[in-house]
């Protein structure tokens, strides 16, 4: 029984999302003049790009995933495009975006990106949603092969407080949410449930960084852990989108490693004025001050991406 739902949740979210990339939304034509398009050599095989999909989604449905690597393949010919399965069959593949220990997953990630012979000499990548911050741990935890440039698409690098939105009012995600309300921070909810491992209360920031068994790691939280510094560093460039009218992260500028002020949730500092950045934890502030991180605003709900701004980052980045 379990299977079977989880299966519908994946068929009735994609399908959710198929129609939201379809749609058309204004977005900030004007971002980054400065980016450089880095086109191949000719002749030259097109650099693959890795997939990790978000949560309630899963790695090959050919109405979500499946319709990227389609639209990867029709602008990028000849391209390699490596959908991260970390499950067994589809339904596992969605659990997992739910119920896992996401430094296993993206242990398991690494395997998986180091046994393609089509990844041995780099690649560039794109997290969807959840997906975002996971790619991130790739690229700070396993440099080899390396990770070329990375895009973020409705990430919550900062981490969410809240869970307004889960795909389908499912037993699934009322049990994840009666999960975080029991506590996000205890050992058991944090070994299970994903969304727990990016939980971020600003009202308990000494706790989030003592118990965070992910996100506080790989945003340096407690020490600095300076080969994730030097690892993030070596990407050329680092793209985060964010949607302005997201309602699935919360704070939305998550996406843009902004986050609520320790201890008041009616103040969101952006994050340039994070400690993150000002103490440069992971390296964005530097990636910054080099023009290497990017900032992207569409003008929609969560996910909902128009295909110009796809082929847009594809263009810029991608080639």
């Amino acid at each position: 029984m379990k299977i079977v739902l989880l299966f519908l949740i994946c068929l009735v979210s994609l399908s959710h999302s198929s129609r939201k990339h379809r749609r058309s939304h204004r977005y900030n034509e004007n971002w980054d003049h400065h980016v450089k398009h880095h086109h191949r050599r000719t002749g030259a095989m097109p650099v693959p790009v890795v997939l990790w999909h978000g949560m309630g989604d899963c790695c090959c449905n050919p109405m979500s995933m499946g319709s990227m690597i389609r639209l990867l393949e029709e602008q990028i010919p000849g391209i390699h495009v490596h959908s991260l399965k970390l499950g067994e069959n589809i339904a596992s593949d969605t659990e997992r975006g739910f119920f896992a220990n996401m430094n296993e997953m993206v242990a398991l990630a690494c395997k998986h990106i180091k046994e393609d012979p089509n990844l041995a000499q780099g690649y560039n990548a794109m997290g969807f949603s959840q997906g975002g911050q996971f790619l991130r741990a790739v690229a700070q935890r396993c440099p080899d092969p390396p990770m070329k440039n990375l895009i973020s698409v409705g990430g919550q690098q900062q981490g969410v407080f809240g869970m307004p939105y889960c795909p389908g009012d499912t037993f699934v995600c009322n049990s994840i949410r009666k999960l975080l309300d029991l506590g996000a921070y205890t050992s058991y909810v944090q070994d299970k449930v994903v969304q727990a491992q990016y939980w971020h209360d600003p009202y308990a920031e000494e706790e989030y960084k003592k118990k965070s068994i992910f996100l506080a790691d790989i945003n340096n939280e407690r020490e600095i852990n300076a080969t994730y510094k030097q690892n993030l560093l070596k990407l050329k460039n680092f793209v985060l989108v964010l949607f302005k009218r997201d309602s699935m992260v919360v704070p939305k500028e998550s996406a843009w490693f902004g986050f609520y002020k320790p201890g008041d949730e009616d103040t969101i500092l952006q994050m340039n004025e994070t400690r993150l950045y000002s103490e440069d934890r992971i390296g964005i502030k530097k990636l910054n001050e080099s023009g290497r991180l990017h900032f992207l605003a569409v003008d929609g709900d969560h996910l909902q991406v128009p295909r110009a701004v796809y082929i847009d980052i594809f263009n810029k980045f991608f080639k």
